[in-house]
């Protein structure tokens, strides 16, 4: 006669780790279409970009400027891709917020699904976001007038996806930080004036010293910079990548430590 108890060994069996912690193609797809399917989302991290490139990049007197190694146009279309992938990559973070109202990130919980994995699918998530946006505008830019070297659309690309690392961890540290109600509406625009201060939107050599010297200092100076470079042919300066190295490790240590006080809590 076989017993109905289960003795804690057997739980324990039960509740065995996965392979790399629960983290699969299975669970990426679902919080994928859970990203998509909020409107707002897609319009701003996908429709957006392309929109104000439009407006900015396409049918202007200085479109087809000289812009060092292509025209002002695709200089546009680099910034609008850097923004575009900014907003996806911090929208994917900072979902985490909305999933702790709900109980969401509490059910996860009770799943073999280590924390680990589970950061690592909202990075993925975010980052996956980060990357269709930036394929969308450059897209949008190959169609219309952007015409930069043929590597450049590779390389500038890449950097602005890379790059867009740093935002899924500020929306990660953010999603932990803020309450769900409102943690876009913060985010909107701050996000905005953290392109506008570090030269996303308008060149700094164009601005004066001061502003150049405060916006060394924001989070989107080093990804700027660096996306620009390949384009405009300007030297390469390694605090570009001290920058984005520094923000990106203050971001991972903040949502980390926000992450360990809310598990602590269950």
């Amino acid at each position: 006669m076989s017993s109905a108890t289960t003795t804690p060994d057997q739980a324990r069996l039960e509740r065995t780790v996965p392979p790399m912690g629960g983290l699969s193609g299975a669970i990426l797809r679902l919080e994928l279409r859970r990203l998509l399917r909020n409107r707002r989302t897609v319009i701003f991290t996908v429709v957006m970009p392309v929109v104000f490139f439009l407006i900015f990049g396409v049918g202007q007197k200085y479109s087809n400027d000289n812009a060092g190694h292509g025209n002002v146009a695709a200089y546009v279309m680099i910034s609008m891709a850097v923004y575009g992938a900014m907003i996806a990559t911090t929208s994917g973070g900072a979902m985490v917020s909305i999933e702790r109202s709900l109980g969401w990130s509490r059910q996860l919980r009770l799943t073999p699904l280590t924390p680990v994995a589970y950061l690592a699918v909202k990075m993925l998530t975010a980052m996956t976001m980060g990357l269709a946006s930036v394929v969308v505008t450059y897209c949008a830019g190959a169609l219309s007038h952007a015409r930069m070297d043929s590597h450049l659309w590779l390389v500038t690309g890449l950097i602005a996806w890379v790059g867009s690392l740093v935002f899924a961890a500020f929306g990660l540290f953010m999603g932990y930080l803020l309450p769900s109600d409102n943690v876009m509406q913060v985010l909107g625009p701050v996000l905005a004036l953290l392109a506008f201060g570090g030269g996303l939107f308008v060149p700094l050599d164009q601005m004066g010293s001061t502003f150049r010297q405060l916006a060394e200092l924001t989070p989107m100076y080093g990804v700027n910079q660096l996306v620009h470079a390949p384009l405009t042919g300007a030297s390469f300066d390694v605090l570009w990548v001290v920058n984005v190295l520094v923000w990106l490790a203050i971001f991972v240590a903040g949502a980390a430590w926000r992450f360990r006080k809310d598990t602590a809590r269950v």
